[in-house]
C-alpha cells in the first residue's frame, strides 16, 4: 500500500549514480572479482561492503531497471517488519503490542526515505541483519550455554556492520534487552550481575570498534570541522526534532541544511531541558515500567553515532537516522499506553481502534511522501517546499532541469543556490555547464575560472576538478582558441589519465591545430578506455583520411555505424568515401547510394552536405538524372546559408553530372 508505487520509480540524482547507474563496477553485476572490490573500496566514503554486493546482485538480475531495485529494498524492509514482530513476541510474549510496533516501523513516514531511496539500501539491509541479531541473541540467551548460538550473534552482527556501521550500537541494545524484556540483570537471590553480561559482549564490542575505526578512515575527508558546542547544540535539537516528526510527520525533506552556529539558545536549553525531564521520569519509573527507561536509552543510544557529535557531510539531521533509533520508542509508547487503559472495561476496542486510526494515518502520510521519491524534480522541488536556504536542493533540482535539458530552469537553479552561497564551487562549475550548453561561451568561461579561483584544488567525490579544465578546453575549442584549449586538456588529463573524453577533446583540438598524428594517438587512447564510443571513431575515421588511409577510415566508419546506426555524419562520410574515393577499388556505388538516402533521410531531406554526397553516390552507380536533380536541390538550399565553399563543390559536380561523368577525386567529405 505504502511502497508498491516505487516499481514505477526511476534512480534520483542523490548518491544513486555513485552506487549504481555510474558506477562500471556494480553495472558489472556480480563477480568474484566484484565482491573483492567491494571489501577493499570504499563508496562515496562509506565502506559498506555488503550493500554494495546487494547492489551488483541487482545488477545481475534486473540490469538498470530502477524499479526492480526499489522492490529489493521493500522486500528487505518487509522482512525486518515481520523477524521484528517475531522477535519481539519471542521476548516480550506480547503479541498485538508487538504486532503494533512492527507495523508502526513498516509505515511510519519518516522511514520512506530509507526504503524509496535505492542508495539507502543499507539501511533496510543492515536493518534486517539488526533484528535478526536481536533474535539469534534471544535464542542464545535461552541456551546460554550453547557456543554456536553465540557465535550465529557474533556472524549477524558482522553483516549488520558490513551492511551500515551504524549498527555499531548493537551491543549496547543487547545490554538493554538483557535489563528487559529478558530481565538478565538480577538473579533468583536479586544479585546483580551485570558484569558478566558486560564481559558476554566484549567480542561484540570488539568489531564495533573495529567497524568505528573503519568508518573513521573512510569518512576522514567527509568530516566537516564545526565547533563542538555547534554540534552538540544541533545534536540536542535534532534529539527533540526527531521526537516531534514521530508524532508529526509532516514537512519532511530529503535534506535538512546544517543551522551552523544560527541556532537560538533558547532552542538548545529547551531541548535540554525536555531531554532531561524524560531522562529523569524513566529512570524514575524504572521499576514499575521498565520498557520506558529501555525504549528511551534505545533512541537515546542508537541516534549516538549520527546525532552529529561527529558530523559527517552538510545536513543537520535526516530521516533515514531514525529506521532503527525510534524502534525504542515506539515499544515505550505501546507499553505505556496499554499500561495506562489496565483497568478501562472497553480496553481491548479502545486499543484496537486506537491503533487501527494510527496506522491508517501513518499510511496515507506514507504513501504521500513516497510520491516525492519518484524522480529528481520531484524529490528536489519538495525539499525546497518544507526548507530554506537549501543549497543542495537548489543545485540538485537544476541538476535535475539539466539533465532534461531544461537550462533556463537550470541556470535559474544555481543562481538561487549561488545567492545563498556565492561561494560555492560546484553550483559555480554546474552554472557554467549550464551557460556552456546555451552556447553563452564568456559566461560559461567566467563560472569555470571563478570555480577554480574558489577552489584550486577541489577533488571531493560531488564531482572531479578534471571536469573543470575538460569544460574550459571545450569553450575554448567553441571559440576557436586552439593553443588554449589543449592546454586545458592537457591539465584534465594530467590529473585524470583514465578520462576517454578528455583524450577525445583533445584529440579534436590538436586535428584542427594540424597535428593529425597527435589526434590520431588521443583518439586511439579514448577508444583503448572506451572502445563504444562511436564519437572518437568517426573522428578517427577523418584523421585517417586526411592522411590518404583510406581502408582504415572505412573501417572506423562502419565500427561507428555498429555503435550507433543513426549517426548521420558517419553514415556520410562512409558514402562519400565509397562514391568519390580516387581508388576504385575501394569504390562501391551501390553502397554508397544506400548509405546516402539512409542520412538524407534521418536528416529530414535538409541538409545540403548530405544531399552532396548522395548525388556523388548516385553518379558513381551511374544514376545521372538523379544526381543532377540532387545537387540542384542542395544548391537551392546552400544560396540560403551563403556556403560559398560547398556552392562551389556542387557546382563543378553539377557540370560533371551533366556531362554523364562521376565525382571522384578527394577523400574528404565536404
Amino acid at each position: 500500500m505504502v511502497f508498491g508505487q516505487t516499481l514505477h520509480h526511476g534512480f534520483v540524482n542523490y548518491d544513486d549514480a555513485v552506487y549504481i547507474a555510474d558506477n562500471p563496477v556494480v553495472l558489472g553485476g556480480l563477480s568474484l572479482k566484484g565482491i573483492a572490490w567491494a571489501f577493499t573500496h570504499c563508496v562515496n566514503a562509506n565502506w559498506t561492503p555488503l550493500t554494495v554486493i546487494s547492489h551488483m546482485l541487482d545488477c545481475q538480475l534486473y540490469g538498470t531497471q530502477a524499479g526492480w531495485h526499489h522492490l529489493t529494498s521493500v522486500l528487505l524492509h518487509m522482512a525486518s517488519a515481520i523477524v521484528l514482530f517475531l522477535v519481539l513476541k519471542e521476548m516480550t510474549g506480547a503479541l498485538w503490542r508487538s504486532a503494533f510496533v512492527a507495523a508502526v516501523f513498516a509505515v511510519h513516514p519518516l522511514h520512506v526515505e530509507s526504503v524509496a531511496w535505492i542508495a539507502e539500501r543499507r539501511d533496510v539491509l543492515s536493518g534486517l541483519f539488526f533484528v535478526l541479531t536481536l533474535g539469534a541473541y534471544t535464542g542464545y540467551v535461552r541456551h546460554p550455554q550453547s557456543l554456536s548460538r553465540y557465535l550465529i550473534v557474533v556472524l549477524m552482527l558482522a553483516l549488520a556492520l558490513m551492511s551500515k556501521p551504524t549498527a555499531v550500537t548493537l551491543p549496547f541494545v543487547l545490554l538493554l534487552l538483557d535489563y528487559w524484556p529478558l530481565k538478565r540483570f538480577t538473579q533468583p537471590a536479586g544479585r546483580l550481575i551485570p558484569w558478566r553480561l558486560i564481559a558476554e559482549k566484549l567480542p561484540l564490542m570488539a568489531l564495533s570498534g573495529i567497524a568505528c575505526v573503519a568508518t573513521l578512515f573512510a569518512q576522514e575527508e567527509a568530516i566537516a570541522s564545526l565547533p563542538l558546542s555547534v554540534r552538540i547544540g544541533n545534536a540536542l535539537v535534532s534529539y527533540v526534532a526527531y521526537l516531534g516528526q514521530m508524532i508529526y510527520p509532516v514537512g519532511l525533506a530529503v535534506y535538512y541544511p546544517h543551522p551552523r552556529d544560527g541556532l537560538a539558545l533558547w532552542k538548545i536549553i529547551a531541548a535540554f531541558v525536555l531531554l532531561l525531564v524524560v531522562s529523569i521520569g524513566a529512570i524514575a519509573a524504572q521499576r514499575k515500567q521498565p520498557w520506558f527507561l529501555f525504549g528511551w536509552l534505545w533512541y537515546l543510544g542508537m541516534l549516538v553515532p549520527v546525532i552529529g557529535l561527529v558530523q559527517v557531510g552538510g545536513q543537520a539531521r535526516a530521516d533515514r537516522y531514525t529506521y532503527l533509533p525510534q524502534i525504542g520508542l515506539y515499544i515505550l509508547l505501546t507499553w505505556t499506553l496499554v499500561e495506562l487503559t489496565a483497568s478501562w472495561r472497553s480496553r481491548r476496542w479502545v486499543c484496537g481502534g486506537g491503533a487501527m486510526v494510527v496506522l491508517a494515518v501513518l499510511i496515507a502520510c506514507a504513501r504521500t511522501q513516497t510520491t516525492y521519491w519518484r524522480n529528481s524534480e520531484t524529490l528536489w522541488a519538495h525539499a525546497l517546499v518544507c526548507t530554506s536556504n537549501n543549497t543542495i536542493a537548489h543545485n540538485n533540482l537544476g541538476d535535475a532541469f539539466f539533465r532534461q535539458e531544461r537550462m533556463g530552469e537550470a541556470v535559474s537553479q544555481y543562481q538561487q543556490t549561488l545567492a545563498i552561497n556565492p561561494n560555492n564551487a560546484e553550483a559555480n562549475y554546474d552554472l557554467g555547464n549550464a551557460f556552456f550548453q546555451q552556447g553563452r561561451m564568456d559566461e560559461a568561461l567566467a563560472q569555470f575560472q571563478k570555480t577554480l579561483a574558489i577552489q584550486p584544488s577541489y577533488t571531493d567525490y560531488h564531482y572531479n576538478y578534471a571536469d573543470i579544465h575538460n569544460n574550459l578546453g571545450n569553450v575554448f575549442l567553441r571559440q576557436g582558441r586552439m593553443d588554449e584549449a589543449v592546454v586545458q586538456f592537457q591539465k584534465a588529463l594530467a590529473i585524470n589519465l583514465e578520462d576517454a573524453n578528455t583524450h577525445y577533446n583533445l584529440g579534436n583540438a590538436l586535428r584542427r591545430q594540424g597535428g593529425v598524428n597527435e589526434a590520431i594517438a588521443q583518439f586511439e587512447k579514448a577508444l583503448a578506455l572506451k572502445p563504444q564510443f562511436a564519437e572518437a571513431r568517426y573522428n578517427l575515421g577523418n584523421a585517417f583520411l586526411q592522411q590518404r588511409r583510406v581502408d582504415e577510415a572505412i573501417t572506423q566508419f562502419r565500427k561507428a555505424l555498429t555503435i550507433k546506426p543513426d549517426y548521420v555524419e558517419a553514415r556520410n562520410n562512409l558514402a562519400w568515401v565509397l562514391a568519390t574515393c580516387p581508388q576504385a577499388s575501394l569504390r562501391n556505388g551501390i553502397e554508397a547510394v544506400k548509405l546516402a538516402e539512409q542520412a538524407d533521410q534521418l536528416a529530414g531531406g535538409t541538409n545540403p552536405v548530405v544531399l552532396c554526397t548522395l548525388g556523388a553516390a548516385y553518379a558513381e552507380a551511374g544514376r545521372f538524372p538523379e544526381a543532377i536533380e540532387t545537387a540542384q536541390h542542395a544548391m537551392h538550399l546552400v544560396e540560403a546559408q551563403s556556403n560559398n565553399a560547398l556552392s562551389a563543390l556542387l557546382q563543378s559536380q553539377l557540370k560533371l553530372y551533366q556531362a554523364g561523368i562521376p565525382f571522384h577525386g578527394t577523400e574528404q567529405a565536404p
